[in-house]
């Protein structure tokens, strides 16, 4: 396992030292591990949503009003249900 080394200012540490105490974190590694983790999450729901956002550019313009798009999620949903 590789090893980092960080320095904090006085204000962060003493955050970081909260959480350990809180009894959440064992201490401040597991705490700097669940930080990372949450961010590589974020991260792929962000990658994830561009991919969606790009295939719905590239899908072009709709000839439907945005009251007919609705209405049809709509009647989808309930014929689902």
């Amino acid at each position: 396992m590789a090893k980092l080394n960080i320095g904090l200012p006085d204000n962060m540490q003493k955050y970081v030292d909260e959480q350990t105490n809180s009894g959440r974190f064992a201490d401040s590694d597991c705490y700097i591990h669940d930080l990372i983790r949450q961010d590589q999450d974020r991260q792929l729901k962000i990658a994830a949503m561009q991919t969606l956002v790009d295939e719905g550019i590239a899908s072009g313009e709709s000839d439907e009003s945005m009251q007919d798009i609705l209405r049809s999620l709509k009647e989808k949903r309930s014929k689902s249900a």
